[in-house]
């Protein structure tokens, strides 16, 4: 085989599915003999007509293309120029459709959308565990929702369950012996959210806790007494950001987490 062929990937999206396939189908010819090139975004016939315009030689074309009146279109000008164009999508599509009885969205660009929406969950984990309990207050004032509350109102949880919906959580303990830290008066009084929790719920969890710990369950952690200080001392922190509270006793995570995301997006009623 003499001289250099090229293969233009031709694609509605970025190209690099179909990029893929090429080199590793050209890898089983040792792949010198071939230069690639990528027609990415490709979303109308002008466009394609552009992409014939830069075919020399013994070119050929493999191309992702969903939408189908395109893929048409392209079928029709590689048959007219005569240059030999590989559909990499359509036998999958056909024997999903055939195999499961459903029918694709023929929309364009989807991975690269569930790609951004994976990479944003995993930032917004990774930054949810760095700003767990307090441990820098600069994620404060980057976090998308600030959860404020006493020991034990489930605002770790929390965290990792909005994190995983994309959101960026940080989340403050409250504690009477600790001012919180200034940052939390600087934000948008909806970004914060207040935890809080009856008495004698919290005097069960911390006594569950402490059992788990194998210690003393008559410890001051679980006092009802210091119960009392804790939660009055976060409610003077509350109402002095203004922030929303929401009341964590009898509520799933889930259910908790649902009621942020509404205050988040301008919900009221809390």
């Amino acid at each position: 085989m003499s001289g250099k062929r090229t293969i233009h990937i031709v694609s509605d999206s970025v190209g690099e599915t179909a990029e893929l396939v090429v080199k590793a189908v050209t890898s089983q010819f040792n792949g010198s003999f071939v230069n690639i090139y990528r027609h990415s975004f490709i979303e109308n016939e002008k466009q394609i007509d552009e992409v014939f315009q830069t075919l020399e030689g013994n070119a050929l074309i493999a191309y992702t293309l969903v939408v189908p009146h395109l893929k048409t279109y392209l079928d029709r000008r590689s048959k007219e120029e005569q240059i030999y164009a590989v559909d990499l999508l359509s036998p999958l599509l056909n024997a999903f459709t055939k195999e499961y009885g459903k029918e694709p969205k023929y929309q364009p660009k989807l991975i690269r959308k569930l790609d951004e929406e994976y990479f944003k969950k995993i930032e917004a984990i990774e930054f949810a565990v760095k700003y767990d309990d307090g441990k820098d207050p600069r994620g404060v004032k980057w976090a998308d929702i600030v959860l404020i509350g006493v020991s034990r109102t489930s605002k770790t949880p929390l965290a990792m369950y909005l994190a995983h919906h994309g959101f960026k959580v940080a989340n403050v303990p409250i504690v009477p012996e600790v001012s919180p830290p200034e940052e939390i008066y600087q934000i948008p009084r909806n970004k914060c959210v207040g935890l809080t929790i009856s008495p004698d719920k919290l005097n069960e969890v911390r006594r569950e806790r402490l059992k788990s710990l194998g210690l003393n369950l008559e410890a001051n952690y679980a006092s009802l007494e210091r119960i009392f200080n804790e939660l009055d001392f976060a409610d003077g922190i509350m109402k002095r950001i203004g922030c929303p509270i929401i009341d964590v006793s009898n509520k799933a995570v889930e259910e908790t987490a649902n009621l942020i995301i509404h205050i988040l997006k301008g919900g009221r009623g809390f």
